[in-house]
Formats: structure tokens, C-alpha cells, sequence
């Protein structure tokens, strides 16, 4: 599916980070999309966290990573519904992609070798956690993106939210 990047962020928790379907890199793409993959997995279970988390899987290839490319790629993942919304996107072109990934500080370069067997870019694995107002709570790298430290992450979120909220209602 494609969209523009101001739809993807919703009125709920995000985490999200950018990927290209080629990549075989297992310390970028498939490590962190195997990490949504248990997230959802545990938003199945929660419902709590499936109203209130949403994933993206964001393309920065987008002469591969057509829609096409992208449902296809979605389907690998048993997404049941029920739990938290999990979205592959893309962009129109190269040149739309490229002030999200600058807006984000997200390095994205051509390798020498277009054929390397992980791919044809280099990148830094950074998933993001980014809370309700659009803010960025917390960056994943390699190393410490793992299910449980998110989900711990994401529930003190969910707790700061109530927190707030009782005060409002308190006045």
C-alpha cells in the first residue's frame, strides 16, 4: 500500500523503521521485522497494547519496493486480525522518501557491489518508538531491538498517558 508518511502517524503508539524487501543483512531488515513480528504477535494476546500500538515497515527502495512488492512482502507475516495494525508502506519515488529519511537521520547509501549478497544498500538498523504527539521516545539499534524491552517500553508509555489523563480529570 502506498502512503504518504503524515498518514502512517496516528493518534496511537508507533514503531517503526525503514527497510528494503532485498535485504539479507540479519543484523537490519529481517532482524527488525522479525521483532514486529513478536510484538504482533503479542498484541494478539493484549488487546490493550492491539488498540493502542501500531507498527510500520516503511520501504526506502521504492523502484523495488512497489505496492506490489510490498503486499507481497506483508503476506509472509500471519497478521491475524485482532491485533495491532501493521502497515508496509511505500512512496511514489525516490525523491519522496528521501526528506523523510533526512528528517530522521536515517543514512541510506548504494553499495559498490549492487550484487552483495545482503543487498544492494548499506544501512543502520534504527527502529523507532514514536508516542501519540509524534514524538520519538526511544531508537532501536541491532542490539538492543528486542520484543520485550519494547513492549516494556511501549506499556510505561501507555501508563504516562494514563497518568495524564487522571490529572486532567482530577481539575
Amino acid at each position: 500500500m502506498v502512503g504518504s508518511w503524515t498518514a502512517t502517524v496516528r493518534c496511537i503508539n508507533s514503531n517503526h523503521y525503514f527497510i528494503y524487501t532485498r535485504c539479507n543483512d540479519p543484523k537490519a531488515c529481517p532482524h527488525a521485522t522479525g521483532v514486529l513480528y513478536r510484538l504482533h504477535q503479542v498484541s494478539l494476546k493484549d488487546p490493550t497494547i492491539a488498540e493502542n500500538l501500531q507498527l510500520i515497515s516503511f520501504s526506502f527502495d521504492p523502484t523495488h519496493d512497489t505496492p506490489a512488492v510490498m503486499d507481497s512482502y506483508s503476506d509472509r507475516f500471519d497478521r491475524a486480525s485482532g491485533g495491532a495494525n501493521w502497515l508496509f508502506l511505500t512512496t511514489r519515488a525516490q525523491s519522496d522518501i528521501a526528506p523523510i529519511l533526512q528528517g530522521y537521520g536515517q543514512v541510506v547509501d548504494r553499495k559498490a557491489n549492487p550484487n552483495d549478497a545482503f543487498g544492494p544498500y548499506n544501512h543502520t538498523l534504527r527502529v523507532y518508538l514514536i508516542d501519540r504527539k509524534g514524538i520519538i521516545r526511544n531508537i532501536y539499534s541491532y542490539g538492543l531491538f528486542d520484543a520485550r524491552l519494547v513492549m516494556t517500553d511501549v506499556r510505561t508509555l501507555l501508563m504516562e498517558e494514563r497518568g495524564r489523563l487522571a490529572k486532567v480529570e482530577s481539575r
